[in-house]
This record gives structure tokens, sequence and C-alpha cells, in this order.
């Protein structure tokens, strides 16, 4: 039996592009089709994660858009000159092979070493843009755990304080207790990854697990997490700025737009030409600076309770009312599971990565915990949704954080909108798929559309808590368990098997109360 009968690949003639990743593929299905072998590639479900020859990937895009995210190695991209639909993106720092739905993801057996697989890397296949040679694993152990705290060091930051303030002081016990539950979790995202050497990236970890539904399922969570830090980051921009010219307004005709407004739609036009560029290398160094960002912004919130505003005491112990409002905010602290297995599939030495996670958490935790007790203490029971809102303008530290968060602002959202704009893409037929028009017209629509949103719920915290509850909830806790019990249950003790029901089961009554007090709280402030 050939190979090819067995994986349902004929790809040689699905796309006629001059892009190195498709000319890859080909050469890698000339090898299989002039090899004649035995070999067969059993599943845990073959029937689920198998399909027919015909039918495309979804998404290919998924992990070059999202190693853009990690930081350290960003990557360049020139979505003007992409032909096809397959979703490449230029050269990558890792290893960046690539496979079908139609590709079995689970090996039962373990297969024996003197059968050699026709589908290994050839040098063509690793030749880059420029026509640099990419190292399959060349992240060492210090740049994965920079690109672990990057990636968690994100905007909820800003809104930990207000966390403490809606569910009390006692809610902090969550933080630390969501944070060694989320890092254990990604340890299970690493035993799924080790399950089969043809799993890199947490769709192709839900594809193993539940099949195609799975995939789609999982990819389309992950999208819209994106999305919805997206819409964040333009509310985020819009306050800050109003807080620096609160006195801006726009009246024409029978419409108002007061300074949130008027600075959501001119931050956004701000970031329209950051999404048309053809290399977002450039923006991916500047976020890279978002651990120092986040450092500094602490820096700059304890110089203002220090030398200007002094620390107060409040607040009350717990206020199980507000908890689940905290309990979304928190999970979003610890949304970075996306990613994980991405700077896992990067790692010279994968077996270190749990200390990548441990120390990523750690120095998570220990930021957000900071901030929440100073941002409290500091301005007590009239905190913002962002600390920022809080600081007096009139000093120099206010105005080093506020601009620090338009910065950041400006140079992720391109990075986190790219992921999402390149999967719609690869839905597009070939033939307008070539027209770099319809790329813009995509993006444009997108970033239209996150305004749209920002404008309608401008609530920064209860968006987060919604956001955490519903989403971050589902990939950071259970999802990943979900996933572990699938695709290794049969190997798993009775503990491991319980402690991940347990802790799905808890994930799944938080996700369920944090999503129904969010909905509650945004159409309250919307009536």
């Amino acid at each position: 039996m050939k190979i090819d009968e067995d994986l349902g690949l004929d790809r040689e003639d699905a796309f006629q592009t001059d892009d190195e990743e498709n000319r890859a593929e080909r050469v890698c299905c000339h090898v299989e089709d002039d090899t004649e072998s035995d070999f067969t590639f059993p599943s845990r479900n073959s029937s689920n994660n198998c399909i027919g020859a015909n039918n495309s990937k979804w998404p290919q895009s998924y992990r070059k858009s999202m190693d853009m995210l990690k930081g350290t190695t960003p990557q360049s991209l020139s979505f003007l000159k992409r032909s096809g639909a397959t979703g490449s993106m230029g050269s990558s720092s890792c290893n960046n092979d690539e496979f079908s739905l139609g590709t079995p993801l689970i090996f039962d057996t373990i297969l024996d070493e003197e059968v050699h697989t026709p589908i290994l890397l050839t040098s063509e296949q690793s030749v880059s843009v420029n026509g640099s040679i990419p190292s399959e694993k060349q992240c060492s152990f210090t740049q994965a755990l920079i690109n672990g705290i990057n990636v968690l060091s994100g905007i909820g930051l800003l809104t930990t304080p207000y966390a403490v303030k809606e569910g009390g002081w006692l809610s902090l016990t969550l933080l630390i207790i969501f944070g060694i539950i989320a890092c254990y979790t990604g340890v299970l995202l690493k035993r799924c990854l080790e399950s089969s050497p043809g799993l890199q990236t947490y769709p192709d970890i839900g594809q193993a697990a539940f099949g195609v539904a799975g995939r789609l399922m999982i990819s389309v969570i992950l999208y819209a997490e994106l999305y919805a830090a997206c819409v964040e980051y333009v509310i985020m921009m819009s306050d800050n700025l109003s807080m620096i010219f609160p006195t801006t307004n726009i009246h024409f005709a029978e419409i108002y737009l007061d300074a949130p407004q008027v600075f959501a739609i001119i931050g956004t036009l701000i970031i329209l030409p950051t999404v048309w560029l053809r290399d977002l290398s450039l923006l991916s160094y500047i976020s890279v600076g978002g651990v120092g960002a986040s450092i500094l912004m602490v820096l700059c919130l304890l110089w203002v309770g220090v030398d200007q505003v002094g620390f107060h005491r409040g607040g009350t112990a717990v206020n199980l009312a507000n908890l689940p409002i905290s309990v979304g905010i928190y999970s979003f602290c610890y949304a970075g599971h996306s990613i994980f297995p991405n700077i896992y599939s990067s790692m010279r030495e994968p077996s270190l990565f749990p200390f990548v996670l441990i120390g990523s958490f750690m120095f998570c935790w220990t930021v957000c915990t900071g901030v929440a007790i100073s941002g409290f203490l500091i301005f007590g029971d009239s905190v913002e949704s962002q600390f920022t809102l809080n600081m007096p303008m009139k000093f120099l530290a206010s105005k080093i954080a506020v601009c620090t968060v338009v910065i950041i602002t400006v140079s992720k959202y391109a990075l986190t909108l790219t992921p999402i704009a390149l999967s719609l893409e690869e839905l597009v037929s070939s033939t307008w798929f070539r027209s770099y028009g319809v790329s813009i017209l995509i993006r444009t629509a997108l970033v239209i559309s996150t305004l749209v949103v920002a404008m309608t719920v401008p609530f920064f915290a209860f968006v987060m808590a919604l956001a955490g509850s519903l989403l971050a909830m589902l990939i950071t806790i259970i999802f990943p368990c979900a996933c572990y019990l699938s695709i290794l249950g049969d190997r798993l003790n009775k503990l491991q098997i319980t402690a991940c029901i347990c802790i799905a089961v808890l994930g799944l009554v938080i996700a369920c109360l944090g999503t129904y007090s969010s909905i509650i709280r945004i159409v309250g402030r919307l009536d």
C-alpha cells in the first residue's frame, strides 16, 4: 500500500504557487508517490482524525502567526506576496512542518526503528524565504522563559486592583490557586504534545483528542480570545487618551461623541495601517517590551503611591456577589495556553518546559499580586477598571504610564489581529486570495468591527471578565484536561483521572457563573 493511499494526500497539483513551503510540500509528495511501503499510521481515533484527500487543513497559518506573539524571535510577514491558500508566512525560527487534517495525529504503537518514513523533512523543505536554513529547535531555556513571561504580561495587569475591589481581599487567594492550576494544565498540554511527534500546536492537540471537530472548535475559541483582546486594546487606548485630553468632543448635527468615543476612532485610525504592514517584525520587537512595560507601569504606580498619593487601608474581606467578576479577570491574566505549545515545540531542550511554565507563572503572579495590592491601597474603592485612569495626569509618572499603555496597545494590536485575518484569508477561494486587496479588505473589516464592539460595550473590566470566564477558562482549564483524558486516558491512574475531572468540572462551574455575572453587569450598564 502506498503512503499516499493511507494519508489521502495528493497535494502536488493542489496549489501551483511560488511559496517555498508549498514547494516543500510538493517535494514531500513526490517522495511519497515514489516510495512503496506497507507502513500505516494507526491512531487512537483514525476515523475522526482522517478525512478525505480533497479537504484542506484549517487553520494552516496558526503556528507561524502565533509565533509572532512569543516575542524573542519575531517573524517576517509579507502577506501581500502570499499566493495560494496555504497560509504560509515567510521564514520562521522554529520547525514549521505542517500536516493536513487527513493525517492521523496519534500513534498507538511505537514504530520499528528500521522503518524509514518518507515524510521526513528534506533540506529543501527547511529553506526559508531568505535562503537560510532554520534549525528545528533553536530556542534556549532563557529565550523560552522570556517568551512565556511576555505572553503572560498582558493587559490583565491593569485590572487586578479593580478585581480586589469587586471580590475583596480574599479573592487574591484565587489568583494563586488559578496560577497553580493553569501551570498544571500547561504541563498537561506538554504531555499531549509528547504523545505523538506530529503534534505541535493547540489545534493539533484538539484534533488528536476529538478529531476534526475538536481542531475546529479549539481554533475558533482561540481566535475569539484574540478578537476579545483586540476589543480590549481599543477600549484601553480610548480610555487612557481621554484621560490626557478629557475635554475633547465632537458635536456635528445630531451626532455627539465624547472623549472616549473620539479617541476610540482616532486610535483605530492610527492602528489600521499597522495591520496592512508587509513586515511585522518591528512590531514584534516592540511587543517583546511587554515585560519591560509591565515593570515600568508597576514602578510608575509605586512612584505615585509613595511620592504623591500615599497608601490607605480599606476594602472588604470578601464580596461573594461580585466574586465571579474577579475570577474572570484573574483567569484572563493567565490566558497564555494558546501559545505555550508553540514555545514547547521551539525549545532545544523540551524537557525544561515545565520550569519555563513555573518561572513564567511565578513572575505573572508576583507582578499581578503586587499591582493588585498596591493599586487598591493607593486608590481604594474609587479604583477604576484600569489603575492608570486613577493616576493624576499632573504627575510625570502618570504620563509615563499612560504613554506606555498606548505604545504597547499600538504594537500588539496588529500582532494579535493577524492570526485571525490569516485564518479568514485561508477560507477565501484561491482566485480571490491572490489579490492583496482582498487581504486589506478583510483586515480593515476586522479592525472596524473591533471598533464597533468597543464603542458598543466600552466596559473594560466587564469585557475582560466575560472573555476570561467564557474563553480563557475553556482554553486554560477545561480543554487541556479534556484533551489529556481523551489522548492519554488509558495510560493514567485513577488519581490523575480524578484530578483532571475535578479541575474540568470546577472550571466549567466557574465559567458559567462568571459568564452569567459578566453579561448581567454589561447589560446593566447598557441600560
